[in-house]
């Protein structure tokens, strides 16, 4: 069900821009999706059609995946009117909430902000999808900036479910709820991170792509080894369960000395374990197995809880076709 008749509005017609465009379009919302770079006639054409064609592909996508009916792929794209942000015919009173998607750059993101902010309505909740900029650091391009946050969503971005909020020092908490709502209501999975550099999902990225990269350098494995490896084995598992719940199961213990044997081989300092791992050592708070870890499993069906993540793993791999439903006979 739609939360709200408004409309959304995005500035900046790149990848980002139309993924959002599109999620929001699909889920039955008006969306204005703005160019913001001058242009002539010609050029401005050329993005339209570039952009349109985008969406449209993408939906096609969908309808391959039995995701949108084929016969709702023209309303969807009558929702999101491409346009100028000088277009004459934009409602700007109607924009509900307004998110920027535009490059990387402080100072393009500082004139969008404060050309746009004179227009939208003042209790309109503004956004950010930058995965570089701390919060604060924009906040005061922005007018009334208690309205204020990041939202951080993962290319493609209208299919991972994940979107980051991050607020600023002066973020109402109104405004936060109503971007959790919004995106929930569209089938997102917000999370709530503070102002810290790489949000979640990027810091964690980084580290796991610089050493699967060092893995090739050291001559470890090939790179098509590498991916098969990520495919089949780490990436497999965390589809079910989160790293910090997947050190509860196994034991805080055996990461800590996992790291600390790596740490010795490999004579680095990037595989030593994090403080905090030292104090659940110390603490005793190693995870499922003494009921106390990242989570409390005090008072939980532990039973239940494993043959639960354990049925979703086995459901996923046989979604992917690493299991056969079929028992096989050994040939003697």
């Amino acid at each position: 069900m739609k939360l709200t008749d408004g409309i959304v509005a995005i500035a900046g017609a790149g990848r980002m821009g139309r993924g959002i465009a599109l999620t929001f379009a699909y889920q039955g919302y008006e969306v204005y999706l703005m160019d913001i770079k001058k242009r002539e006639k010609n050029e401005f054409e050329q993005l339209y059609i570039q952009s349109f064609e985008e969406i449209k592909n993408q939906l096609n996508i969908l309808v391959y995946g039995n995701v949108v009916p084929q016969e709702s792929v023209n309303r969807v794209l009558d929702r999101v009117k491409i346009c100028r942000d000088d277009d004459e015919t934009l409602e700007w009173e109607k924009i509900d909430i307004f998110f920027e998607a535009v490059p990387e750059v402080k100072e393009i993101k500082q004139e969008v902000f404060q050309r746009f902010c004179s227009k939208i309505p003042k209790k309109t909740p503004i956004a950010s999808t930058t995965s570089t900029f701390l919060v604060d650091d924009l906040a005061e391009f922005v007018t009334n900036n208690e309205r204020f946050m990041n939202s951080h969503w993962l290319n493609p971005a209208h299919l991972i479910p994940l979107v980051e909020v991050s607020a600023g020092s002066n973020t109402s908490e109104q405004a936060i709820q109503k971007m959790f709502t919004l995106l929930e209501s569209i089938g997102k999975t917000p999370v709530r991170c503070a102002p810290s550099p790489g949000f979640i999902v990027p810091r964690i990225q980084a580290l796991a792509m610089n050493e699967a990269a060092r893995l090739i350098e050291d001559g470890v494995a090939s790179a098509n080894d590498v991916d098969k490896a990520i495919r089949n084995g780490f990436g497999i598992r965390f589809a079910v369960m989160g790293l910090l719940e997947f050190i509860d199961w196994g034991g805080a213990d055996t990461l800590f000395h996992a790291s600390n044997y790596l740490k010795s081989e490999l004579q680095s300092d990037r595989f030593a374990p994090p403080m905090i791992i030292e104090e659940k050592m110390k603490n005793g708070e190693i995870g499922m197995k003494v009921k106390k870890g990242f989570y409390e499993f005090d008072g939980k069906d532990i039973d239940n809880y494993q043959l639960q993540t354990l049925t979703k793993f086995v459901d996923l791999l046989q979604h992917l076709g690493f299991l056969t439903v079929q028992e096989k006979d050994r040939v003697r």
